[in-house]
């Protein structure tokens, strides 16, 4: 389906060729002050075209208002959002006609609907994530004045090229602590805040784009003040919510809460989160953070913290081996233009899928608050 969230729910439309792309935002509380200018930061973070590092597709991504907002304050109501594409050329993508393009949705798509859009990727292309990064920035915003969320993501890794993202590393937990995301666009088109692999990132997107090839990396991201008691118990657990949002973008390939993989070599007596009283906040806070924020599903109000792997591009200029649809062997150069790597374009998305999952889960637990207070009484 195309919708996602629950109370905060998100519907998002459009293919990569079609006249534009958007989304319908249902939920967003009444009052708050909402324009263009609130939603454009993010998309312009997003947009194609930036650097040598990512496609030279040249899209503006002006976001436009449809519906939902009056005087520059929200009803209540649907907000509706557009996004043209302007710098579309489905003459590049004939040959996909004849042929399937090897690791894209092109046969899985004609195999499942029976049609298939005929240029680009159609509703699998990463135009659909516009939607979801404008929709993302109005939940931005109403967790900003929530509770003062902060969401930073940044590059961690390129191809073999690795910043040290180990639960146990100083510096790491320094940089999860107190990155800004002025600070993550300063480093250039990369996003990387590790100087000493910023470089070499750089140098491994270039190489594999002079050899028409493409490589792919890791995007790891923090939330900060997010509210505690977050997340259901058992199937809607909050690390499950959010791999289930990070998952759905595309060329996703893996998910990473808190410690992850590594913490599977951290003994249970280190790997625990011993709890303290903290005088200035007045609850109870943990010593370490293995836990990444949430512990049985549910936010403690620790940092979140997390990490997802993007494959390389499935889309390169070299000639590769494939069949057509009715079978017979062939060889396919993919036109049009490409992410030599999509993870540095991949930041501001990741951000916005948070910003889905924290409206959605915050309003579930307001909710469910009231209903208590009522009941309590």
């Amino acid at each position: 389906m195309s919708s996602f969230g629950t109370l905060f729910r998100v519907t998002t439309y459009g293919e990569s060729h079609c006249k534009s792309v958007g989304c319908i935002v249902d939920g967003v509380p009444p009052g708050m002050q909402l324009t263009e200018a609130d939603v454009q930061p993010q998309l312009s973070r997003r947009r194609p075209g930036q650097s040598k590092l990512s496609t030279p597709r040249n899209e503006k991504d002006q976001v436009h208002i449809q519906s939902g907002t009056e005087n520059g304050l929200t009803l209540g109501s649907p907000i509706g959002m557009l996004v043209a594409n302007e710098d579309h050329r489905p003459h590049d993508y004939s040959e996909t006609d004849l042929y399937p393009r090897p690791s894209h949705a092109d046969y899985t798509y004609i195999q499942k609907y029976g049609a298939k859009s005929a240029s680009g990727g159609g509703r699998s292309s990463a135009r659909e994530t516009i939607g979801r990064v404008a929709a993302g920035a109005v939940a931005e915003k109403f967790l900003k004045l929530a509770n003062g969320v902060e969401i930073v993501a940044f590059v961690s890794s390129i191809g073999k090229v690795s910043m040290d993202r180990n639960p146990e590393s100083p510096e790491f937990q320094k940089i999860l602590n107190t990155i800004t995301r002025e600070e993550v666009d300063e480093t250039g088109p990369i996003r990387c805040p590790d100087a000493s692999v910023r470089d070499l990132m750089v140098k491994e997107i270039e190489h594999y784009r002079d050899s028409k090839d493409s490589i792919g990396g890791v995007v790891t991201c923090v939330v900060r003040n997010c509210p505690v008691g977050l997340g259901e118990p058992c199937f809607d657990k909050f690390e499950a919510t959010l791999a289930h949002a990070m998952l759905s973008l595309p060329a996703t390939k893996g998910f990473e809460f808190g410690s992850g993989f590594l913490g599977t070599a951290i003994p249970g007596s280190k790997h625990n989160d011993p709890f303290y009283h903290d005088e200035t906040t007045g609850r109870l806070r943990t010593t370490t953070n293995f836990s990444g924020g949430v512990q049985g599903g549910i936010t403690n109000g620790e940092n979140i913290y997390f990490s997802v792997a993007f494959k390389s591009a499935a889309t390169i200029s070299q000639e590769q081996s494939t069949a057509t649809y009715d079978g017979k062997d062939g060889v396919l150069a993919a036109r049009g233009r490409h992410d030599p790597s999509v993870t540095p374009r991949a930041v501001p998305i990741v951000e916005s899928m948070v910003a889905l999952v924290l409206a959605d889960q915050l309003l579930i637990q307001k909710s469910r608050e009231f209903s208590r207070s009522i009941v309590s009484k």
